[in-house]
């Protein structure tokens, strides 16, 4: 059931944030978003009942279990530091085009 969460959640947003909300490398990612002023959906995985799941759903999808796990247009792109690095690249502004 996990899976289907994650995969219909990631299908149905441009930008979702699997995150936990105490976690620096989350909040790195979600402030590239603002940054651009890109809004993005994000998932507190600590703040949900079926977390751990979830986070093992997504380590099948995308080879880790690390957060976060960040996805753009169906297509994970990265965790923290790949995002900030996306955005200061300008990669991440044309991948949100």
């Amino acid at each position: 059931m996990a899976s289907k969460f994650v995969s219909e959640t990631i299908a149905s947003n441009k930008v979702v944030i699997f995150s936990k909300s105490y976690c620096p490398y989350c909040t790195m990612a979600k402030e590239q978003f603002q940054k651009l002023q890109q809004e993005f959906t994000a998932i507190e995985l600590d703040k949900r009942d079926d977390g751990g799941d979830v986070q093992a759903a997504l380590g099948e999808i995308t080879g880790a279990t690390t957060v976060p796990r960040v996805f753009v247009n169906g297509n994970f792109i990265g965790g923290g530091t790949d995002v900030k690095k996306l955005n200061q690249t300008g990669e991440l502004k044309k991948l949100l085009e």
